[in-house]
Parts: C-alpha cells; structure tokens; sequence
C-alpha cells in the first residue's frame, strides 16, 4: 500500500513520444523537503528540445515558456516520465507540449501527472539568429 498522499490513478499517455525519464535526488529539494520547481523546469526544457533537435538539424533556442503548470510536488526517488508532442512548426520555430508523470518507485503502478507545459524553440543559426526550420523532404 503506498503512502503517498497525492492522487493516483492516471495512466502514462499512448499517444505523445516518451523522450526522458529521471530520478530526482536528495541535493534537488527546496526547503519543504520536495524536488524545487526550477529543477523540474530544467528537466522539462531539456525535455521539450528533444522532438524540434529531430527537425532543426542545428542549433536552436528556447525562446518561450507559454505555460507552466505544476500540479502535484515531486518528492525524491520518483521516476518522472517526460512525455512531448509538437503542436506548431513555424518558420523559425517548434512549439512543443510536455507532460510529466510521476511513479512512486515503492508502487510503480501507482502514476501522477505532476506538471505539464508548452514552450516555443526557435532555430538559430551560428550568430545566433533565427533561421528557417527546415522541411522534411
């Protein structure tokens, strides 16, 4: 029986691209004793540049965090699942959306989703200028 207080029941998605799993560690907490926020928000923008790195074929920026949303804390030892979808190719850019599960390692089957977010990248160029995302042949 777990002992984790937040909601379970959720199941991994089937249909967005599994791209990074994690296991957050003691030195990532905050001073409630759960994994602090900018930390999973690093995660997630390394998360998030895995599907547009496919398509860019080159350097790239984020360039916007349009939403972010934690829903549940992380605590230390939970296998976090990042799972993205690209939702708009511009001209320079790839918006992607991110979602992130958690697992109670003691009770795998028990699943949470614990933040989700959508950030903009744009393709850059060797100056650091956009530049055109290039199209698939």
């Amino acid at each position: 029986m777990s002992t984790d207080s937040r909601p379970a029941g959720v199941a991994l998605p089937t249909d967005k691209e599994l791209v990074m799993r994690v296991i957050p560690m003691p030195a990532d907490v905050n001073a409630n004793g759960d994994i602090f926020g900018g930390w999973v928000m690093a995660q997630v923008d390394l998360a998030g540049a895995v599907l547009p790195a496919r398509l860019v074929q080159g350097r790239m920026a984020t360039v916007a965090v349009n939403q972010f949303v934690f829903k549940q804390p992380v605590r230390v030892g939970d296998l976090l699942s990042f799972y993205a979808e690209i939702v708009r190719i511009g001209r320079t850019s790839i918006t992607v959306n991110v979602e992130v599960y958690a697992q109670h390692l003691s009770t795998q089957h028990d699943v949470v989703k614990v933040t989700e977010a959508t950030l903009t990248y744009v393709a850059t160029d060797a100056q650091g200028k956009p530049r055109p995302v290039p199209r698939p042949a």
